[in-house]
């Protein structure tokens, strides 16, 4: 293969549709464009979604739902997974270690679910308060 043999793919490229050229090529006279009306002029156009002054579909649906940005940074723990942990110091790169909480976690919250029979030291996490309460009675803290 050489440079100037290089052709694109056979039916990759076609000749572009001239219309409003005459009669004998089947788009003359109108140009495909039909009689009349505001898609027929030059410039005459609408906006994406216009029912010609009907309430637009999309304002005839009630609002519903959010999705937040910050989900992928941020992840719960619960008390039956620090349980399981070899470590006793826990942060959040202990966590992304383990494998309990992904690559991308910022903010990561520790919630009471499950039993915490171990001393552990939490740091640099956040606790709910029935969380730290349940750490704090295992003889471990929360800092």
């Amino acid at each position: 293969m050489e440079l100037n043999t290089i052709q694109p793919a056979d039916g990759a490229k076609h000749a572009k549709r001239r219309v409003g050229r005459g009669i004998g090529s089947g788009l003359g006279k109108t140009a495909g464009r039909g009689h009349k009306g505001q898609k027929s002029r030059a410039g005459g156009f609408h906006k994406v979604g216009f029912e010609g002054g009907q309430m637009p579909l999309q304002r005839r649906l009630p609002k519903r739902g959010f999705k937040s940005q910050m989900k992928p940074f941020k992840a719960e723990v619960r008390l039956s997974e620090l349980e399981k942990m070899p470590v006793n110091e826990i942060d959040v790169l202990a966590l992304k270690k383990a494998g309990i909480v992904s690559e991308l976690a910022r903010v990561v919250r520790v919630i009471k679910s499950g039993e915490l029979t171990k001393k552990i030291v939490i740091k640099g996490l956040i606790a709910t308060a029935g969380a730290k309460a349940a750490i704090e009675a295992a003889g471990g803290s929360v800092e």
